[in-house]
């Protein structure tokens, strides 16, 4: 019975060692605004999650299609996804394209595509800097649509950790930015 016992107690030390740094970084990340800090040389790549929110001034149905990948081109000056999947391109669940980072090309992946619950989700990877997943909450407010959103950041490797600390600044300050480019669009479709 004393190694069933033993072998219990070493099983529930080794979890909570593994479990640790995760819970560290976790409470990191809310002292330092959503970035987590490297403890110590060639151990954890930086992650940061960053919220924003804003108002688009029109009803759900209207504004949740803006958040395709391919209805994106519409009011996002320079977005220019070209997609693997499908052909042609069109926002449906699953949808793969790519998106050019200066010299280096993302590959991103839909994971969550339904306008009726106003969820919307983007997985992407740049190969050796970062990974991110984007997530979008619609919900419909009045004639209007609250958007809130999230980006999830983490460096793949030592050189991208400052790049992700500096995106996460943008990404927190992203609300504002996005609300008047989405509302000027809405308001030239509406013919205001």
């Amino acid at each position: 019975m004393s190694r069933v016992w033993l072998f219990g107690v070493g099983l529930v030390c080794g979890a909570v060692a593994m479990a640790l740094p995760g819970i560290v970084a976790h409470l990191r990340a809310a002292v330092h605004g959503g970035v987590v800090m490297q403890s110590s040389p060639g151990s954890a790549r930086v992650h940061t999650e960053e919220k924003f929110a804003f108002t688009a001034r029109a009803p759900m149905e209207k504004v949740a299609p803006l958040f395709g990948a391919d209805k994106e081109r519409v009011w996002a000056p320079g977005w220019e996804p070209q997609f693997v999947y499908p052909l042609p391109a069109a926002d449906v669940p699953g949808m793969v394209f790519t998106v050019a980072h200066g010299h280096k090309k993302a590959v991103w992946v839909n994971t969550q595509l339904d306008w009726r619950t106003g969820r919307v989700q983007y997985a992407y990877v740049i190969p050796e800097a970062m990974a991110t997943l984007i997530t979008l909450q619609l919900a419909p407010n009045g004639s209007q649509t609250r958007v809130e959103g999230e980006y999830q950041r983490t460096a793949l490797s030592a050189e991208a950790d400052e790049h992700v600390r500096a995106l996460a600044e943008k990404d927190r300050a992203a609300g504002p930015e996005w609300e008047k480019q989405v509302n000027e669009y809405l308001k030239v479709e509406n013919g205001k």
